[in-house]
């Protein structure tokens, strides 16, 4: 089986992402939580690692009900991650370092705090009340619609004053704003325009798919039945997504802000999280007009067995033509390596995986501590911050969101020794942190950085067709492009490579590659000529 690929010549084609999850990424004032005066110390560490593209995960005035991303002011910092200034010299110092920057844009929702929702609340009939989603109450009790949120639960919110439900895909405290409204569209094109004028190289924007809704607010067609005990995950998949996400006029926004982004040559990322609708992401991302790239988030739900690998990896190549973006890790979903087993065995199958998420058509992307192999954060019950998943730890995401560890000690180079961090580091050990790995050439990070050369040593593949190859052992998954192979072995046994050829990258330094074997849960790129 052959699937597309493109080239179209933009800055980003080649390009290797990181995301800074900036709470937990570096903390240059020494109160406990990330932000830009510590990143600004940490560039020329992702310059040694060899990536790209930095994606920093929002940092705007906030209430901070879901860490972040509550806006309460599109163009202001928030005071806990710094100043404009501090901002300015990040953006400097990574354009200096050869690196572009990438901000989080929010528009499906705002804060309830947002002056705007504010002033909805103060007065109905003011044109902020139309900046967002209002449904009478039904007579008979029930809630406008049958729609689920992004964290279970329903959509809608009573405002007792007015008597109206205000619709919410997340929290309460994130209320879904009106897109159908022309005043809100002008709102966000200046919000871009000014972020851009600041030097900003594009913007990974949160919850792409889902910011026009069905005009009706029509219920969607429910799968199977919903109760509060399932989890989130669970709930959603309970309905078709007709009319609550990814409708048709979703379209001519981005293709607005695709004209605003061309002016200054800058990247429209999408969280274009679904997982069933291709033809219509498709329609967003193929034909250049609208986002350049969008996630594909298959890589975040695989089960490690080749017949899933390849079907999730397959899938979205046969049916979006160009621009998807690669990623098995982000703040949202617990950490692969926790994923694929702990320990060892999780590092490897991690690393694997990221040889073939590599070698794909499009984008790839590493979710910072990724590269160090690291594994979730322990929290314990008392320690959750999340607001999903109740009081189980487990069921957050505050252990894929954990700070960093930088160096050996209490503060572990992520804050004072003093000081108490946001988030607990969760039981890391020395050899996870940046320092001990970089003085270790065997290390995770070392591994990452090879990985991440030998991607841009391969820039002239990125225009070929990849084709699946099906003769290799049953648990094996590869595919070629050009005259270069990606393979990874799915199982515990040693296998054969029948392909021959020059070993360019390897997962394992076992010295087997050189004997033309694959190890258990090894993955290997080659180069191999047509004789």
């Amino acid at each position: 089986m052959t699937t597309g690929a493109s080239s179209s010549g933009a800055w980003w084609e080649h390009a290797v992402g990181y995301e800074i999850y900036i709470r937990s990424f570096a903390d240059g004032n020494d109160d406990g939580i990330g932000d830009f005066v510590g990143m600004l110390d940490k560039l020329d560490y992702l310059q040694w690692l060899g990536v790209d593209v930095l994606w920093v995960t929002p940092f705007y005035e906030s209430p901070m009900a879901d860490w972040g991303y509550d806006v309460a002011n599109y163009t202001a910092i928030d005071k806990t991650y710094g100043s404009l200034t501090d901002f300015d010299a990040v953006i400097e110092k990574a354009h200096a370092l050869g690196m572009r920057v990438i901000i989080d844009i929010v528009p499906n929702h705002t804060s309830d705090q947002h002056e705007w929702f504010q002033a909805a609340l103060r007065d109905p009939s003011s044109d902020y009340r139309d900046y967002y989603i209002w449904h009478d109450a039904p007579e008979d009790g029930s809630l406008p619609n049958n729609w689920v949120g992004y964290f279970g639960g329903p959509t809608w919110t009573l405002e007792p004053t007015s008597g109206q439900y205000y619709l919410h895909l997340f929290l309460p405290e994130q209320p879904d704003l009106n897109w159908r409204n022309p005043a809100v569209q002008a709102e966000f094109e200046n919000i871009l325009r000014f972020w851009l004028d600041r030097g900003v190289d594009g913007f990974r924007i949160d919850v792409a798919q889902a910011l026009v809704k069905d005009e009706q607010l029509r219920s969607n067609p429910q799968l199977s039945p919903v109760d509060d005990s399932m989890e989130r995950w669970e709930q959603w998949n309970s309905f078709e997504h007709e009319h609550d996400i990814l409708q048709p006029e979703t379209l001519a926004i981005f293709q607005a802000w695709n004209r605003i982004a061309s002016e200054y040559d800058a990247l429209l990322l999408g969280e274009t999280y679904d997982l069933a609708q291709l033809e219509k992401l498709d329609r967003l991302l193929s034909n250049g007009d609208a986002l350049h790239v969008g996630f594909w988030f298959g890589a975040m739900h695989i089960d490690w067995n080749a017949d899933s690998i390849t079907s999730t990896l397959a899938l979205p190549l046969s049916k979006i033509s160009a621009g998807l973006g690669w990623a098995q890790n982000s703040h949202d979903e617990p950490r692969s390596v926790t994923r694929f087993g702990g320990g060892d065995l999780g590092q490897q199958r991690a690393l694997a995986l990221a040889v073939l998420l590599f070698g794909l058509p499009g984008m790839p992307f590493l979710y910072q501590g990724e590269e160090l192999g690291l594994k979730n954060g322990v929290i314990a019950a008392e320690e959750k911050l999340d607001p999903v998943g109740g009081n189980d730890p487990t069921a957050g995401r505050d252990g894929t969101r954990t700070p960093i560890p930088w160096e050996p000690g209490s503060g572990m180079g992520f804050t004072d020794s003093f000081v108490k961090p946001w988030l607990p580091f969760g039981d890391r050990a020395d050899a996870e942190t940046v320092s001990v790995q970089r003085n270790d050439a065997d290390s995770s990070v070392h591994r990452y950085r090879r990985l991440i050369e030998v991607r841009k040593s391969l820039a002239h593949i990125a225009p070929t067709l990849l084709e699946w190859i099906d003769d290799v052992p049953k648990n094996m998954v590869a595919f070629r492009r050009g005259d270069v192979v990606f393979l990874a072995n799915i199982s515990q046994e040693a296998a054969p490579v029948l392909l021959g050829g020059e070993l360019l990258y390897s997962t394992t330094d076992s010295g087997r590659e050189s004997r033309g074997i694959i190890g258990p849960d090894e993955a290997q790129i080659r180069l191999v000529l047509d004789s």
